[in-house]
């Protein structure tokens, strides 16, 4: 990635811990859902969170972060690379693609 494709793209998740499966698609109140395995306990689900989202959107889990809400279902998920096919790729998801 080239410096000046550098950017990041911050948005509120919703958090399904426990899931039977880990999937990250569709919109509850205008956030991303993102489904994870793992319970919400000793921050086992944030990590399940940062992987989930990570492989959706084809980045590595180094380049996404919680900035808030690590202790809640209601989290603010930052992730750095290029914004604008960040954002396409956001909406897609959220559109349960």
């Amino acid at each position: 990635m080239h410096p000046w494709q550098c950017g990041r793209v911050k948005r509120s998740v919703l958090v399904r811990p426990r899931s039977s499966r880990a999937a990250v698609g569709g919109s509850h109140d205008g956030m991303l859902v993102v489904r994870v395995r793992q319970p919400a306990t000793d921050g086992r689900a944030n990590l399940g969170v940062v992987e989930a989202v990570a492989a959706a959107l084809g980045v590595a889990k180094g380049d996404v972060r919680i900035s808030a809400g690590a202790s809640s279902r209601r989290k603010v998920i930052e992730v750095d690379g290029d914004e604008v096919v960040l954002a396409a790729a956001w909406e897609r998801l959220v559109e349960g693609g």
